[in-house]
């Protein structure tokens, strides 16, 4: 299972990463004219991406479909921002802002051969570095089941 598993997590990837670099979301210039909000573009595509989402998660959920990778229910907890929440937006905007991108559009850049993006993954290997060897840092999710113990030998997950 874990080959199919990783298989299909790999075309998930690719899938992913083309239609980042299909939509123009690696672009230097698109990133910047969004962030500067000189160009909507960028937001209305990742809009309709959350919105077909969230829409197409309930329905699979409804329907009571797995989940591809983990062959688990579709199903979630929905729980209120806490001050993590807010810190780590907080902190994802400020290396958004500063990098001008985010984690998936940095592989495609790094894929494309985009120069920087090669100095943004060494940030972002060195962020998540640096968070695993914080004392205590142990994967947070699920964030809503307060009754189970933290496993102190846990790798800490850091979504992207």
């Amino acid at each position: 299972m874990a080959a199919r598993q990783h298989a299909a997590g790999a075309f998930i990837g690719l899938v992913f990463g083309f239609m980042l670099c299909w939509s123009g979301m690696v672009d230097p210039d698109v990133i910047r004219q969004a962030l500067l909000f000189e160009d909507a573009y960028m937001f209305f595509f990742m809009g309709s991406a959350v919105g077909t989402a969230a829409i197409g998660l309930r329905i699979l959920a409804r329907l009571g479909r797995r989940a591809v990778l983990v062959d688990e229910p579709i199903a979630w907890t929905p729980e209120r921002a806490t001050r993590r929440h807010v810190g780590g937006s907080l902190l994802f905007g400020l290396g958004w802002g500063v990098s001008g991108a985010c984690p998936g559009p940095v592989a495609a850049q790094v894929g494309q051969g985009i120069g920087w993006g090669f100095v943004t993954l060494v940030g972002v290997l060195a962020g998540v570095w640096l968070y695993m060897r914080r004392e205590g840092a142990v994967e947070t999710e699920p964030a809503s089941d307060a009754t189970a113990a933290p496993d102190p030998s846990a790798r800490a997950v850091v979504p992207a």
